[in-house]
């Protein structure tokens, strides 16, 4: 069995009238990133905050790092780091300083410290940057220093909630490698994000986080499937092929100026052997084949504008 750097049973969180979180179960398996997605303020920062330690929940339990939260949020403490959405960087000080400043809060001996800035500096390529006040930094600057002071403690579980939000495209490229590196170290990712492009990049699993409930979890590929849309498109340049087609396919969609045909599919192997068997059988050869399954927008879109809580298990 999978051993799991989080387990949470019926997370629930209120803030007077307004429930944030209600009944959440969330599974996280070690050496993994999971990535929970939402809208703003579906509750992600909130959860976050929990599974941290920053704050209590209403009800429900929860284990950190093999830590119960309720009986020994020190011992989840020191398994965890946290990167924000906003920045945790001083900038009236420099790089190199923030990091000691880390290493000193986390009772480093001084030349421990000073090992482990420097090598972090050197990972993160701040190294020119390192006697520069932090201020001076662009935002990916500030985002590499924010999860290098995170690592200080040497946290075998990160949450990093909304990491990229602000950078600019190169930016969050080079934050996925630094994210898919820590993976490959052996670190949990506990990811919250508004992109889907993120999610669908990033994450081992993902769970759709919508009015306070999970609306699905599973794999990118297992969410695509939840939503119907998905098909396949034959291509024929023969007119004659093309009328063959069309009359031994009656379930298709037709398109006489494209000469295309459209068949339902939900993407998957089997399905797709299915076709291409009948396709034999009748004799018809496409010019061409290609299978369009929806993407994460799509189940965004889907899951987020209806109650739906159907999930993959």
């Amino acid at each position: 069995m999978t051993n799991l750097a989080i387990a949470a049973n019926g997370l629930r969180k209120s803030y007077g009238e307004k429930t944030v979180l209600d009944g959440v179960d969330l599974a996280v398996p070690e050496g993994t990133i999971f990535s929970l997605l939402g809208p703003n303020g579906a509750g992600k920062t909130t959860a976050v905050k929990i599974l941290s330690t920053l704050i209590t929940p209403d009800a429900g339990q929860v284990h950190v790092g093999g830590h119960d939260l309720a009986t020994a949020p020190q011992a989840v403490r020191a398994a965890i780091g946290v990167t924000g959405q906003f920045s945790a960087v001083d900038g009236l000080i420099t790089g190199e300083e923030n990091m000691l400043l880390m290493a000193d809060l986390h009772h480093l001996p001084k030349r421990e410290g000073q090992r482990v800035t420097a090598e972090l500096l050197e990972r993160f390529d701040l190294v020119e940057a390192a006697k520069k006040p932090a201020s001076t930094y662009s935002g990916g600057m500030k985002r590499r220093l924010d999860i290098a002071m995170t690592l200080v403690g040497s946290p075998r579980i990160i949450f990093l909630d909304e990491p990229t939000t602000g950078l600019d495209p190169r930016s969050r490229h080079t934050m996925w490698g630094i994210i898919r590196e820590l993976v490959t170290g052996g670190v949990t990712v506990f990811l919250t994000t508004q992109y889907l492009e993120e999610a669908d990049e990033l994450a081992d699993r993902i769970a759709v986080l919508h009015d306070g409930t999970i609306a699905a979890e599973g794999t990118a590929d297992e969410l695509k499937r939840l939503i119907p849309g998905g098909h396949i498109r034959l291509r024929f340049t023969d007119p004659a092929a093309y009328r063959t087609a069309a009359t031994a396919l009656r379930e298709a969609a037709p398109d006489d100026e494209a000469l295309t045909l459209q068949l339902p599919s939900d993407g998957s192997q089997r399905e797709l052997r299915s076709i291409l068997d009948h396709l034999d059988t009748a004799g018809i050869e496409a010019d061409e084949l290609t299978v369009h399954t929806p993407d994460l927008d799509d189940v965004f879109f889907a899951l987020t504008a209806t109650t739906t809580k159907e999930a993959v298990r």
